[in-house]
Parts: C-alpha cells; structure tokens; sequence
C-alpha cells in the first residue's frame, strides 16, 4: 500500500508539472480582433456558452484535433450565481485543467477572440437546473496523475487520420480528458434534455397518404465526446454576435481613403 502511495504521489506531481506546462500560454496571431469586454457582457444571457480561442499549448492540440478555431467552452451564470458565487464579477463557470471546475469573470478572457452560442426556448427552470449542474462542481479537482492523457497534448499536431481525431480527446482515464474538453458543459444540457450534436437515426412512418414520410430518432452522444466547437456547429445554439445585436451602421465607419 504503501509503495502505490508513492508512485500516487509522485504521478500526481509530474501530472501536476505537466499540466503546468502546457498550460502556459503562448503569442498567437488571431485572425479577428477581441470583442470589448463591455459590449460582450452587455449581449451574454444566463445559459449562454462562450466559445475561447485559447492560445496556450494545449489549446492548439484541440484546435488541430478539431479543426477549429475554439479550445475552451465557458458557461454564463449571470445573476443566477451569485447568490453561491458571492462575487457578482465572477459569472462564467469553466472546468480549468489545473484548478478544476471554478467560477471567473469576464477579465479571464480578455484578449482572446470569442463567440457566444446561445440555447433557444430554454424556460426560466430549465435555465436554472442547467447552471445549478454546474454550480455544484464548483471545487472539484481533477486527478491527474495519469500523465499519458496529458503527454499526448505536447505533440500538438499529431498524425492522426481526422476521423480519429475526435476520439483522441475523449481518450484516456477521465479526468484530464473532462479538463480538456467540454464535458462539463456537454453534462449540464444533458440532464435537462437540451441538444448539442446528437447522432440522428431515420427510420420509414410511411403511409398510404405519405409514402414518403419518416422519424428522426435522436440518440444522445456520450459528453465526454464533444468538443468546444460542437456548441458552434450545432443547429440547436444561435450565434450571437455583440456587434451586431447593439446597433451596427456600416454607414458610421470611418475608412482610410487610399
């Protein structure tokens, strides 16, 4: 016993160096410029998730695994967290690989280039039981004393055929992999029945007035699969762009005459 307390504890602390390491963030170029913090939290809902390009060294792993632009997920709580939050400030709930699952405010995305996804028809309680999922997890740490599902990510363009790309996140023992992904926001629309990127199965209902009719079955993907892009690509989340949605005039730029 205690010999695997020792290999425990030293695993945890290479787990611990590793994670460290690659979550350090690096100089990257973004192709578009940050929306200011102001008009961002001024288009933000509760129940809104906020896509990040993140720029630290796993993030490029997930960006090449996914091939997108997003690496993080966050979810808006607003006005329904604060009373377990108690600092109103801090209104995002994000899994973070080497803290956990911990409430921010909006100044921990400064800088990087986002994009709000937005559920639809969503009542007040459903709304409410999706960001209590989250809430609860407030201060769970992850275990990360396996070191391969961190080793993985110091590659950051493997050669992986891109059929095979989406499972190497989802691979491992668990809690780096639901660090890494968005697993706990994937969870969180779950238990309240809310789609993201569910596989979708037809099958024949015809009849003599519509031959051609037929069902669409829904079968819901295991959370540990999706990834921060699939609330982008989903047809079930809205976009919402802050410039746009607070009176945009093209008529009012200024351009630089040639």
């Amino acid at each position: 016993m205690q010999r695997d307390q020792i290999i425990g504890s030293l695993l945890s602390r290479l787990g611990e160096r590793l994670a460290a390491f690659l979550s350090q963030h690096r100089h990257v170029h973004s192709a578009s410029r940050p929306t200011p913090q102001v008009l961002l939290l001024k288009s933000l809902r509760p129940g809104d998730v906020l896509l990040v390009e993140g720029h630290s060294r796993i993030s490029a792993g997930i960006k090449y695994l996914t091939q997108s632009t997003w690496s993080h997920a966050a979810l808006y709580v607003g006005t329904f967290g604060h009373g377990q939050l108690q600092d109103p400030e801090h209104c995002f709930v994000e899994a973070d690989l080497i803290e956990g699952v911990r409430s921010v405010g909006i100044d921990e995305f400064a800088g990087f280039n986002t994009r709000i996804c937005r559920p639809v028809g969503l009542t007040e309680d459903e709304t409410k039981a999706l960001i209590d999922h989250v809430l609860a997890r407030l201060g769970h740490r992850y275990d990360l004393r396996n070191v391969v599902d961190l080793c993985r990510y110091f590659l950051p363009t493997p050669p992986v055929p891109q059929r095979f790309r989406r499972r190497m996140i989802a691979l491992g023992s668990g809690d780096p992999t639901k660090a890494i992904c968005s697993t706990l926001i994937a969870e969180a629309f779950q238990r309240i029945g809310y789609p993201i990127l569910p596989t979708i199965e037809y099958r024949s209902a015809s009849t003599e007035t519509c031959p051609d009719c037929h069902d669409e079955l829904l079968h819901i993907r295991h959370y540990s699969l999706f990834a921060p892009r699939d609330f982008d690509v989903s047809p079930y989340f809205r976009i919402v762009k802050p410039m746009i949605e607070h009176g945009f005039d093209f008529h009012a730029l200024h351009w630089q005459k040639p």
